[in-house]
């Protein structure tokens, strides 16, 4: 079997904590001769905490698809061309959205913009050297997809969506976050490539996730697993609900499908 794995509210909590249990049933999970992927929003640059990494995967599939790594290759990397990215820029500027460009080595954000913002605090904490502006690299960006706030009126917002709608699948997190990912890429269409790449068969796969990000995911894999307790009602989307993240829910799912 192939495993994939999505890390925000999944592997870990809002304090990048990750229980025992999960770490457990991966590293279980591939002495048992399954194949473990991260699956993840995130963009690579952001993919790089050592607890994390260190519990052992066999490959990585971030920014929703557009970049895969397998044993530590990357073999897969697509990045939005230079001037669709200017154009999305200009555009959702136009509207006030407040932008974070996810790219493979580096962020963009303008500090200014995420002030008294928790995530864009945590954000520009975390990133160190690999957090850039958007305005001193104007136009040399290098990202597969962005992530904005969007704190302005719904009409406008809306109109910036249709603006851009022949670019991009926007997923809706809150009345002011928006997920930005181009056409034809999303986290299912991560397993497809991976399993292209392995030569398995979709059929047998599993992918555990938390939120509407994951929806694809867990819709496209063999097995679609929702963690519990979680903000977004995954449940509809998935073939089996576990417990909760922090009560063992990757341990207790994998021990009932008999992974470990």
């Amino acid at each position: 079997m192939v495993l994939f794995f999505d890390i925000d509210g999944t592997l870990w909590n809002y304090k990048n904590e990750i229980p025992e249990s999960t770490i457990k049933g991966i590293r279980k999970a591939r002495s048992n001769g399954h194949k473990c992927f991260i699956n993840t929003g995130r963009a690579r640059s952001f993919v790089y905490n050592k607890e994390l990494l260190g519990i052992g995967f066999d490959g990585i599939v971030t920014a929703c698809g557009t970049m895969i790594e397998y044993n530590g290759d990357v073999v897969y990397n697509r990045l939005i061309p230079k001037d669709e990215a200017i154009r999305t820029m200009e555009t959702i500027r136009k509207y006030n959205f407040k932008p974070i460009l996810e790219g493979p080595e580096y962020l963009y954000m303008e500090a200014s913009d995420f002030e008294d913002d928790m995530y864009g605090k945590k954000v520009m904490e975390e990133m160190g050297d690999h957090l850039r502006g958007i305005d001193a690299e104007w136009g040399n960006w290098e990202i597969q997809k962005l992530s904005c706030k969007t704190d302005v009126p719904i009409e406008d917002r809306d109109k910036c969506f249709e603006e851009l709608s022949d670019l991009y699948d926007f997923m809706i997190h809150s009345d002011t976050v928006v997920e930005m990912v181009p056409k034809g890429f999303n986290k299912g269409t991560g397993i497809d490539r991976v399993c292209e790449i392995l030569g398995e068969k979709i059929e047998n796969t599993f992918a555990f996730g938390d939120s509407i990000n994951d929806k694809e995911m867990l819709l496209a894999a063999g097995v679609g697993v929702a963690m519990g307790e979680t903000y977004h009602d995954m449940g509809q989307y998935a073939d089996y609900v576990t417990t909760a993240m922090e009560k063992d829910g990757i341990y207790n799912a994998l021990k009932h499908f008999e992974i470990v």
